[in-house]
């Protein structure tokens, strides 16, 4: 159970995420069926820069894969069955998180998804031309996701820069 639910926890968050890349990755590309202009070409690459650096280094790589890896660990010492059972949502932050990560997993969905509906009203090639952005940043996350593992297989769950944030009555660890 303990390694089903560090599995399924980040497997299943990397395959949420690579679903989304491929899916926008399609949307992305149909901006090739369109003629560009300097200025498109000069905006698609700011913002390909600038998602590359916001939603990716910064929003992905230094805040949500570390933590998704930490949680994932944490459950694996710790498994309960329903959290085990679920645990694509505790990694995220959703299901046993302190209260102010549960608010901030809740209310960053709710950012992420009322931009998703925005840019879905958005023309080609506008539309494409963002999600190629949105792509690039989400690559960076699952590529930081997997860099994260592969720093937890080296140096423990100590070696990762976020605490787990479970609530604090139920943090149990072995004394080293």
């Amino acid at each position: 159970m303990r390694t089903f639910g560090f599995i399924w926890g980040v497997g299943g968050i990397v395959l949420l995420l690579t679903f989304a890349i491929v899916r926008l990755g399609g949307v992305a590309l149909a901006v090739g069926d369109y003629p560009l202009t300097v200025w498109h070409w000069g905006l698609a690459l700011g913002w390909l820069l600038y998602m590359v650096w916001a939603e990716g280094y910064k929003g992905f790589h230094l805040a949500f894969a570390p933590r998704v890896v930490v949680r994932a660990e944490y459950l694996a010492r710790h498994p309960r069955p329903l959290h085990v059972l679920l645990a694509p949502l505790y990694c995220m932050g959703y299901i046993h998180a302190t209260t102010r990560r549960r608010l901030l997993s809740v209310a960053l969905t709710s950012m992420i998804l009322f931009f998703v509906f925005l840019v879905r009203m958005l023309p080609q090639p506008w539309r494409g031309l963002v999600d190629a952005g949105v792509v690039a940043g989400l690559m960076v996350g699952v590529a930081s996701i997997l860099y994260y593992l592969v720093r937890l297989q080296r140096g423990g769950a100590a070696s990762l820069p976020v605490p787990p944030d479970v609530p604090a009555q139920t943090v149990v660890d072995a004394p080293a």
